[in-house]
């Protein structure tokens, strides 16, 4: 019987009763976000002096645009679909420096400046009126960000890790300027993972402990302040920590709060065996975002399969349209996407 009294036993009915039937054209769309992701190389962007051959060639097959006129090209590529997902590192106008701040980014051994917007600038936002305009004429929404501006958010070093929880809170108050749904935040650290050592002959990890647990502290006080502006924090299987979704499970668990959740990506894995059961385990903790994924790294991806992972687990969320790697440019193998995923639903 079903208990309709608690809040967990309402959603359970209501989402069952959502899947009692088949769902109609304008149902099917309405579960499909757009993605800029894959179409990225078509973005303007800040003159760096290096040449990119892929970029080049899609601009001159598709032209060249800026995320102001994302939400017409989402109109135009993916008919019927109205929600979008917008990657953080193609917010702005890149010739007014006045959006974005300066920062060191370390790769592995090398650092690097790179410049990030930064939506508490008043230019800034100024810039996420004009996304709001752009998506009001249109009849488009903002659903998620795929954010990779917060960073360290497990670091060790404590005033790195608190620098990118400001980041973050920054990029939520963007966000919930511009309605959306969620926002993804990397958990940081090591972008591979510490792995046991042998002790007395059996293998303890006490280095993930300290990574972990400085995640879920950070993670808690993201959701804490995604739940005052109405933004979810998600973590998306994507590399370090987030690549084994035990760890995933591990932070969601811990922080235990209705504004952080997971997003998974149907393809970011480590090894086959995870392509299928890793979104498998992820797939009860996401309510409002999955990336719906083609990468030519796996020798096939099973969209249907993936597709019937997610609504098995009573998702009600958007499948975003992120198209990887493979023999199609993005903007094709988006438009492929949208079609498999449509079918799938």
């Amino acid at each position: 019987m079903t208990d309709f009294n608690s809040r967990r036993g309402f959603l359970a009915a209501t989402a069952g009763a959502a899947f009692a039937r088949p769902l109609t054209q304008p149902e099917k769309l309405d579960r499909i976000a757009s993605n800029t992701w894959p179409i990225r190389y078509i973005f303007k962007n800040r003159a760096t002096g290096r040449t990119n051959p892929r970029a080049e060639a899609m601009k001159k097959k598709y032209g060249e645009i800026t995320m102001l006129d994302f939400p017409q090209f989402t109109k135009d590529t993916f008919p019927g679909v109205r929600h979008m997902d917008l990657f953080s590192g193609l917010f702005g106008e890149f010739t007014d420096e006045s959006m974005y701040g300066k920062s060191s980014v370390t790769f592995g051994e090398n650092t690097r400046t790179v410049f990030e917007f930064d939506p508490s600038l008043p230019a800034a936002k100024k810039w996420l009126d004009q996304l709001n305009a752009k998506m009001s004429a249109t009849d488009t929404k903002c659903h998620h960000i795929s954010n990779n501006a917060p960073r360290n958010i497990c670091d060790l070093d404590e005033e790195k890790r608190k620098e990118g929880i400001a980041v973050a809170k920054k990029w939520l108050d963007g966000a919930a300027q511009i309605s959306a749904k969620s926002m993804r935040v990397n958990t940081g650290g090591p972008r591979i993972a510490p792995n046991a050592v042998a002790t007395g002959a059996y293998p303890k990890n006490d280095e993930i402990v300290k990574l972990l647990a400085n995640a879920i502290e950070s993670f808690k006080q993201m959701a804490d302040y995604g739940g005052k502006v109405g933004v979810k924090v998600t973590i998306e299987n994507h590399w370090g920590l987030s690549a084994n979704p035990i760890n995933v499970q591990i932070i969601l668990d811990e922080v235990n709060h209705p504004y952080c959740e997971a997003s998974p990506d149907f393809c970011n894995w480590e090894h086959d065996y995870l392509l299928y059961h890793g979104l498998q385990a992820l797939a009860p903790y996401a309510h409002t975002t999955v990336h719906a994924k083609i990468w030519n790294r796996w020798k096939e991806v099973d969209i249907r399969r993936c597709v019937d992972i997610m609504l098995n687990a009573r998702f009600m969320g958007k499948f975003a349209l992120e198209y990887e790697d493979g023999p199609m440019d993005g903007v094709e193998g988006a438009k492929f996407l949208y079609k498999e995923v449509l079918a799938a639903l």
